[in-house]
């Protein structure tokens, strides 16, 4: 029962992952297409060099006319965070918090089955959601080579998994938040706010000074913001990634259980 509970919920957002897949998809490839124009613009590095806080904002360090400063100024750092982004914490918030304001969620919860298969059922969900849309993206940036973007494989799809865990970390979140009030607008507010938070703490932090210690508290940084393409993410910030995963996946499950649907 609980697997059908999966299979259905895959089905029910099956148009919204493919949308998402073929967006990131024509996304990612017009990205990587237009890399040979400016790999040789030595003005546009001159240009961020100048403005240095407004290209912190955007997530930009560093020169942006290489392979790997090219994609992470254009995807990795804010469009590709911010697509999954909307993937995971929109479905967060709908599993369980849109459920209970359809209505529908008292039902789900009469069938045969506890209410933490369910919430780990959904937060699967999210994960092979996040899964599709990580794959589409590294396979396409991968057939960047064509273009010269020539990233190293590894840590291509090590930085991609990374920006997965990122999302799923929100989006987990926002199931928690969904089950500990049944409020849809809070379950999406929530979430959204903090990775706001800690995309700025990790993003600015390179430019100001007093906020470079306090990075680490940032997702963001452990995930694509600390130069991952260049090097790949390392087992320490894996554990990391995977760690707030399963926090926040354990305070869901709590939340879940004790909820009262009145």
């Amino acid at each position: 029962m609980a697997a059908e509970i999966t299979r259905l919920d895959l089905r029910s957002r099956r148009r919204s992952a493919i949308g998402y897949s073929v967006g990131m998809a024509l996304y990612t490839f017009v990205i990587v297409a237009l890399y040979p124009a400016f790999k040789g613009d030595v003005s546009l590095d001159q240009t961020l060099s100048q403005s240095e806080g407004l290209a912190a904002v955007f997530g930009i360090s560093g020169s942006i006319t290489t392979p790997d400063g090219w994609m992470n100024a254009n995807l990795y750092a804010n469009i590709g965070p911010l697509i999954m982004l909307l993937l995971t914490i929109g479905y967060g918030a709908a599993a369980i918090a849109g459920e209970e304001e359809a209505g529908r969620l008292d039902l789900v919860t009469s069938l045969p089955v506890s209410r933490r298969a369910i919430l780990l059922q959904k937060a699967a969900c999210m994960a092979l959601l996040t899964l599709l849309v990580a794959v589409v993206t590294f396979l396409v940036t991968l057939l960047g080579r064509a273009f010269d973007v020539d990233l190293d494989a590894w840590y291509l799809a090590t930085t991609t998994a990374a920006m997965g865990l990122l999302a799923l970390f929100f989006g987990i979140l926002a199931l928690a938040v969904g089950a500990a009030t049944g409020q849809k607008g809070l379950a999406i507010g929530v979430p959204a706010t903090l990775a706001a938070a800690a995309y700025l703490l990790s993003s600015l932090a390179p430019v100001v000074s007093g906020l470079t210690p306090w990075r680490v508290l940032s997702p963001f940084y452990w995930s694509v913001g600390d130069n991952q393409l260049t090097q790949g993410v390392g087992w320490g910030a894996a554990a990391v990634l995977v760690g707030i995963c399963l926090v926040a996946l354990g305070a869901a499950v709590v939340s879940t259980e004790r909820h009262d649907l009145g």
